[in-house]
């Protein structure tokens, strides 16, 4: 798979229709700006990240830097653009039984009835709009593993918000035999249900997402745009002058070097 380097993720590098062609099995996450900071700092993160056969590139802002790196993302695939998407290539294929978690308060309910209303098949098989918190509740997560277990899916799509919605992928992926795809999507239930909108077209195709999302939920997100994901600017012009270096490449290979010295 053709993939592109940006700080210490590798991206991949395919088109919407290429990653619909070739996506019968496998786990999907959509790296964005915040995803690349936090990715620099929390270990765990970058470990689960490191299992996904897809990383689509979520971010208009991304593809600049990729191509201020030099080698440019091919198209942005945002999780929001991509699952709508996926649903449609598969409308006819009786194979594909989608189960949604996220949403609050029966949201991930509404957002399945559009979807098959729209699609005129049941497509989506089942739901769940977990408790705030529900990541440290295994009782919950006991529920909501029977619940699709019960379903029959084949995909999970998970949108409870990053990094949460990958480090449940990661912990709880083996216990969902019957499921072949797993995709990590953000605000897509939000979207799909109605209960969001999305910025313009021309402010996705710019740059300008984050803006028009800040301006709905600025209470929520300031902090992230305004403070949190500045810093990813600077290491990408540290990448650029070679300057930059991998976090935890760097301690994984210390911590190896100390514990050989142990066994000496």
């Amino acid at each position: 798979m053709k993939r592109v380097r940006v700080l210490n993720i590798e991206i991949s590098n395919l088109t919407l229709q290429e990653v619909l062609q070739s996506l019968t099995s496998g786990i999907v996450f959509t790296p964005n700006v915040d995803h690349m900071v936090r990715l620099q700092h929390d270990c765990e993160f970058f470990n689960v990240y490191n299992i996904a056969d897809y990383r689509l590139c979520d971010s208009q802002i991304l593809i600049y830097a990729s191509r201020f790196l030099g080698k440019s993302i091919q198209e942005r695939i945002a999780g929001s653009d991509f699952f709508p998407a996926f649903c449609n290539y598969h409308k006819d294929n009786h194979q594909i039984k989608i189960f949604l978690l996220g949403g609050v308060n029966g949201v991930a309910a509404v957002a399945q009835e559009r979807i098959n209303h729209k699609l005129g098949r049941n497509i989506v098989v089942d739901s769940y709009s977990p408790s705030w918190g529900f990541e440290n509740n295994e009782q919950e997560c006991q529920k909501i593993i029977e619940l699709i277990n019960s379903s029959g899916a084949t995909v999970l799509a998970v949108g409870v918000g990053s990094p949460k919605q990958e480090k449940w992928i990661y912990k709880y992926k083996n216990k969902l035999p019957s499921v072949k795809i797993f995709m990590a999507i953000g605000t897509t239930i939000n979207f799909e249900a109605g209960k969001l909108k999305r910025a313009p077209k021309w402010m996705r195709e710019v740059g300008l997402e984050w803006l028009y999302r800040l301006v709905l939920e600025p209470k929520r997100l300031w902090k992230r745009y305004l403070v949190d994901d500045i810093p990813f600017f600077w290491l990408i012009l540290k990448q650029k002058l070679n300057l930059y270096k991998m976090p935890f490449v760097q301690k994984q290979v210390s911590e190896l070097y100390e514990s050989s010295l142990k066994k000496v």
